[in-house]
C-alpha cells in the first residue's frame, strides 16, 4: 500500500486535496486557492494574511 501525498488547507473552510504525484497535488492546490482568492475579490471580502501550520497524528499500523 502507497501512502498518498496530502496537502490541506484552508483548514477552516474544509478544503484538502488529496492526489499523486506530488507535483500534480501542487497545481492542483495552486488553482484552487486561486480560485478562492478570486471570489473573495468578487465578494469584496478581505484578502487573509498568510499562514502555514501543520500537525502529525499517530495511528497505530
Amino acid at each position: 500500500m502507497k501512502i498518498r501525498d496530502v496537502i490541506k488547507m484552508l483548514e477552516d473552510d474544509g478544503w484538502a486535496a488529496v492526489r499523486q504525484p506530488k507535483e500534480e497535488i501542487q497545481r492542483e492546490m495552486k488553482d484552487a486557492i486561486a480560485f478562492h482568492l478570486d471570489g473573495l475579490r468578487e465578494e469584496g471580502l478581505a484578502i487573509p494574511e498568510p499562514h502555514s501550520s501543520s500537525s502529525y497524528v499517530d495511528i497505530p499500523a
